[in-house]
């Protein structure tokens, strides 16, 4: 069976790539074409952290934020930074709080600790060793690029065989931090627990999601709002990336999750 059959429905320009480490090992749409990424921008923002904090330029541990929130903190949306404001409305370490101001607030810490731009870090950093050559931040280092849909699988392939981070720090970002957090999950309403990583979200058992069924609970990525995705399953060996003009809606509740576990199922 065809696994996007599951997409025939969709009236828009989209593109989807299932790639291994290797390579594609599947296509469909325009996939050089450029969309949104949204959201799906913070998996950049968070490696070019990240890489930061290898090279000993920031550390996991340095105080960004409200009073006793740390980079830590602010990468697994546990800081208590509202969504789209400075203010807190948590303490740190006691809510998932999902917050693009967050993520702005650790590009900035970032960009003072590496000496420069934040954009041009995150392009010396990882979209220049990755050669992800169409994709451009456009704002917001929360939600601001745009790329193509061969890119975002160029990123799958990245992270599911690590070049750029070390592999301790690597396990450590795609492992769940903070355990035991509850929050709501944008689009899918409150989980509990509502598990995250350093930047990567983790799927675990939560219900609904914008996985499939069969995804590992390893799996980890990222959605954005403009209708985007996307995940790596480590166990099956696989990620897969989606973009699409259409904004996130019922549609994308219901296409992305059938989606999914179809590619799953070819993958065997």
């Amino acid at each position: 069976m065809d696994p996007f059959a599951s997409t025939a429905e969709l009236t828009f320009p989209h593109a989807v790539v299932v790639t291994d480490a290797r390579g594609p090992i599947r296509t469909h749409g325009e996939v050089d074409e450029s969309f949104r990424w949204a959201s799906v921008t913070k998996l950049l923002t968070a490696a070019a952290a990240l890489v930061a904090v290898q090279r000993h330029l920031v550390a996991l541990e340095d105080p960004v934020g409200p009073p006793g929130a740390t980079l830590a903190h602010l990468l697994a949306h546990a800081s208590g930074v509202g969504p789209d404001s400075d203010a807190p409305v948590a303490a740190p370490g006691r809510r998932r709080v999902y917050s693009n101001r967050g993520f702005e607030i650790l590009a900035d810490h970032v960009a003072e600790g590496v000496g420069t731009d934040f954009g041009d870090w995150l392009e010396e950093s990882v979209l220049m060793p990755l050669g992800l050559s169409t994709v451009l931040l456009e704002g917001s280092p929360a939600h601001g690029a745009r790329g193509s849909a061969a890119d975002l699988a160029r990123l799958g392939r990245e992270l599911l065989a690590p070049t750029l981070l070390e592999p301790e720090l690597f396990a450590r970002a795609t492992t769940v931090a903070f355990p035991g957090l509850t929050g709501v999950l944008p689009g899918f309403g409150r989980q509990d627990p509502n598990d995250w990583g350093l930047g990567f979200e983790i799927r675990d058992g939560k219900a609904p999601h914008w996985t499939g069924a069969g995804n590992d609970p390893a799996t980890f990525g990222h959605f954005g709002q403009s209708g985007s995705f996307l995940w790596v399953d480590p166990r099956a060996g696989i990620a897969t990336a989606f973009l699409g003009a259409e904004p996130f809606g019922e549609w994308a509740a219901r296409v992305w999750p059938r989606l999914s576990d179809a590619v799953l199922a070819e993958r065997g």
